[in-house]
This record gives structure tokens, C-alpha cells and sequence, in this order.
């Protein structure tokens, strides 16, 4: 067989999706369900890495993926007391390739969950124990005991973003203001063509804040918070009256901007750094500051590549003064994230339409 029909691309409404070879037969083989367009761009690049690494220690090695990037990679190397607990694997034996995934998985447990993980050996009994224990899409691995890469090609994403998206409130704030509408759209068409796990936070009808390429979830919900957050504090009255050296590139003048908001910016004070951009020796925005004056914004947009998985989204966007969303929904937790959002008068619509982009 040279040709496997996928489900779908990276996401639903990218029909037809494939992977194929002009010549010759496919090089994986599928033992069970049907992998997704993103599973196999996971499973190809987290088995070159693996087969590298593996090449390159002569050790067993394993690595876990998420949207096409290393949320671990490890060798086989032996797990003391310290690592069994923290890698939640105190009551099972395993297998050097076993403690390679172990440690692979604990690199970051969080955007290891839902991962691809691949596997430079084969897979034996104690791995495949271990993986069945976790949350994983599936494993690439060279073989797999008893016990226990090519062209691709998929439909162009062709969804169209309007307001129709919109119509499914499912909070009890129902307030979409005209202006809150059209940033939401701004934060969702960003998206489409923003590498994925991404969030985006609008406001004013532009983007303030767009985390990108994260493995996880809320870790791109906080890298956006904090662009956000930045985008903001750019406007305090102290940062807009900073004074600078004269003919200071405006590059130049644009880091000095970001080290000066930065919770680094009083030792670079006694340091004296500062005077090579700035005129004066400014006076510091503490932190205390910064947070009194974050807590005044309100009025910005949130949109989601794919749904919220726990509520823990909804209290880092609050931070930044969101008062409207956009996701897809369909999350096992989104009475969780309703609740969050209503927590705190949120209004948030579920689209029903993933933006995932690679």
C-alpha cells in the first residue's frame, strides 16, 4: 500500500487529507486506530529525533511530542528514589527504554499530556505498561514485542471567520459589544495562520498578545498574557514620559522600553546600565505598580486555536482584562470553563471550529 486516507488535516474541515509515496510502499505500518494528520507530522519528527539521539548516545532513547515539538527527549539512563516520585513511576519495574519515556514524559508533565511519544527501541512490556498509564495519541517505535516517512498532503483551510462563528453563547454574560466582536475575529483569522497550541489576546481592533508553538494549553495562554500585559504597560504615564539619549536607534529604544517594565530593571539600575539609553536615570515601575495599574484594564479580547481544557485559562486571561472569548469548545471540562467565566462575568462563545496551523 502506498497511500493511508486520514481522517482529516489539522483540523476537521481540511478534507482530503493523506499520506502517500509516488513509489514504493508506505514505511510505517498502523497496528491500531487511525492517526491524524498532526499525529503523523508528531510521529516523524519525534522518531528522527529519537533515532538521532539514539545514534548519538548508544543509548535507548525516547521522546514525547506535542504539535510538532519536543515537550522531552531522554535516554535510558537508571531513575533513582527522587525521579520514581517525581515521575510518578514508584510501583512498576521498568526497562531502560521504559525509564527513557519516564524521564521524556517528566521533562514537562504538563504539555506531555495527549503527547505522541516515540520510542528509538523496541517497544517492550514495561514501556508499553508505562505508556498505558498515561494520557499519549500514540507510540512510533521500530517494533513492538508480543507482550506489549514520506508526502504528505491535505485540503487547503478554506473555513471562512465571521460573526456567525459567534452566535453560540454559552455563558451567562450574553454582551458582545460591536467592538468586542470585531477583535474577536482580529484574535480568531491570527490564529488560523498562527503555529499551533496559540491564544490571542485583541484590543482596539489589533492583536496585543499572541502565544504561539506551545505544547501546552496554558502556557500559551500566559506567554500571550504577559505580550499583553506589555502591550499595556507601554502606556503607563511613566513609560510613556521615559527620555531618552539622544538618536537612539528606534530598536534599540524598543529593548530599552522592554527592560525598564521587566522585573529585572532595579538591578540594572545599580548597575548602571541604564545610562546607555536613557537621558535621566528613570525611576523604576515596582511591581506592586505594575499589578495596580494591570488591575484598571479591561475591554480585551480572547480567542483559543482549540478548546480550553481546564479553567485554569480563564483565571490567567481574567489577569489581563478579558471580557469576552472565543474557542471552539468540546473540552470534558467546559462546564468548568463556563463556570470560570462566569466566575467573573466573562461572556464566552464556543465557534466549533479548531484553527490548528503547522
Amino acid at each position: 500500500m502506498n497511500e493511508l486516507a486520514l481522517k482529516y488535516g489539522c483540523n476537521p474541515n481540511q478534507k482530503p487529507a493523506r499520506i502517500f509515496m509516488r513509489e514504493g510502499e508506505l514505511p510505517v505500518t498502523v497496528l491500531s486506530g487511525k492517526p491524524g494528520y498532526i499525529n503523523f507530522l508528531d510521529a516523524f519528527n519525534a522518531w528522527q529525533l529519537v533515532r538521532e539521539l539514539r545514534a548519538a548516545t548508544g543509548l535507548p532513547c525516547a521522546a514525547s511530542f506535542k504539535h510538532v515539538s519536543p515537550a522531552g527527549a531522554a535516554c535510558g539512563l537508571p531513575l533513582d528514589e527522587t525521579d520514581r516520585r517525581s515521575f510518578f513511576v514508584t510501583d512498576m519495574p521498568l526497562s531502560p527504554l521504559a525509564c527513557a519515556y519516564a524521564r521524556a514524559r517528566g521533562a514537562d508533565r504538563v504539555c506531555s499530556y495527549g503527547d505522541w511519544a516515540a520510542l528509538s527501541d523496541v517497544c517492550d512490556k514495561e514501556t508499553a505498561a508505562l505508556i498505558a498509564r498515561e494520557v499519549s495519541d500514540g507510540v512510533i517505535a521500530p517494533g513492538y514485542t508480543d507482550e506489549a516517512l514520506a508526502t504528505f498532503e491535505q485540503g487547503r483551510n478554506e473555513c471562512v471567520i465571521d460573526e456567525s462563528l459567534l452566535g453560540n453563547i454559552v455563558t451567562r454574560s450574553r454582551e458582545l459589544s460591536e467592538s468586542a466582536r470585531r477583535d474577536l475575529l482580529i484574535a480568531l483569522i491570527t490564529l488560523k495562520y498562527t503555529q499551533s497550541n496559540s491564544v490571542c489576546y485583541a484590543k482596539d481592533g489589533q492583536a496585543i498578545g499572541v502565544g504561539a508553538g506551545q505544547q501546552s494549553r496554558i502556557h500559551c495562554t500566559r506567554l500571550a498574557g504577559g505580550k499583553a500585559d506589555l502591550w499595556h504597560l507601554r502606556r503607563h504615564p511613566r513609560t510613556l514620559a521615559l527620555r531618552f539619549v539622544p538618536n537612539l536607534p528606534r530598536a534599540s529604544r524598543d529593548n530599552a522600553i522592554d527592560v525598564y517594565l521587566s522585573d529585572e530593571y532595579e538591578d540594572i539600575l545599580e548597575d548602571g546600565v541604564w545610562q546607555q539609553s536613557f537621558a535621566e536615570r528613570p525611576e523604576p515601575l515596582t511591581r506592586e505598580e505594575k499589578r495596580d495599574y494591570l488591575r484598571g484594564v479591561t475591554g480585551v479580547a480572547l480567542g483559543s486555536d482549540a478548546f480550553f481544557p481546564f479553567g485554569d485559562n480563564i483565571e490567567r486571561a481574567h489577569k489581563s482584562g478579558v471580557c469576552c472569548i472565543a474557542q471552539p469548545g468540546g473540552s470534558i471540562r467546559d462546564d468548568n470553563v463556563i463556570e470560570v467565566c462566569d466566575k467573573y462575568g466573562i461572556t464566552m462563545a464556543f465557534t466549533g471550529l479548531r484553527l490548528f496551523h503547522h
